[in-house]
């Protein structure tokens, strides 16, 4: 399956559009991370385990978004958006999302 976030795939035509598949995921982070981070927070640096947990959630919603793709017949998912976005008390939880218009190319 090929996915892009422009509006067309240069040398695949799109034959039909299927119409727009989601993927969402909202993940926590528990105590330990809070705890690693504030670490990194406190000395500078990058937080590998925020980072990890961040693509970790995108890969999830990406791949739940190519799934509905699939179960509706698509073999491309174009005009791909991903939107990041804290939600729960204090902001406590991740939450992507992303959309696409599924396609036959």
């Amino acid at each position: 399956m090929i996915i892009t976030t422009t509006p067309f795939i240069e040398g695949h035509p799109v034959k039909e559009y299927r119409g727009i598949v989601t993927g969402e995921t909202i993940v926590g982070a528990n105590f330990f991370k809070d705890i690693k981070a504030s670490f990194t927070d406190f000395f500078g640096g990058r937080s590998s385990t925020y980072e990890k947990t961040l693509r970790e959630a995108k890969d999830n919603a990406m791949n739940e978004m190519m799934q509905r793709a699939a179960q509706i017949g698509a073999n491309g998912v174009i005009g791909v958006d991903l939107d990041y976005e804290t939600v729960g008390a204090q902001g406590s939880m991740l939450m992507v999302t992303c959309s696409g218009t599924a396609v036959v190319l």
